[in-house]
């Protein structure tokens, strides 16, 4: 069994811009105010939903990995 990923858009960051639902629809969808928000909070580990994260303008977007809670995206410093 893969890795599953904790996903989080803060909303109070988040632009609306729509990358996010680009490059991942299926994880990702815009409410009514254009705001981000996950399908469902975990999700298995994707390629796309990595490229997501990366590609938010704000960097609105946290994976982590369930369970752990241990940081996926954005890289700690």
């Amino acid at each position: 069994m893969g890795d599953r990923w904790h996903v989080e858009v803060d909303r109070s960051v988040c632009i609306g811009s729509g990358m996010c639902v680009n490059h991942a629809p299926t994880t990702f969808h815009l409410d009514t105010a254009r705001q981000s928000h996950p399908s469902e909070e975990d999700h298995d580990a994707a390629e796309q939903i990595l490229t997501a994260a990366e590609g938010c303008p704000v960097e609105a977007i946290t994976l982590t990995l369930a369970g752990s809670g241990e940081v996926v995206f954005p890289p700690e410093e």
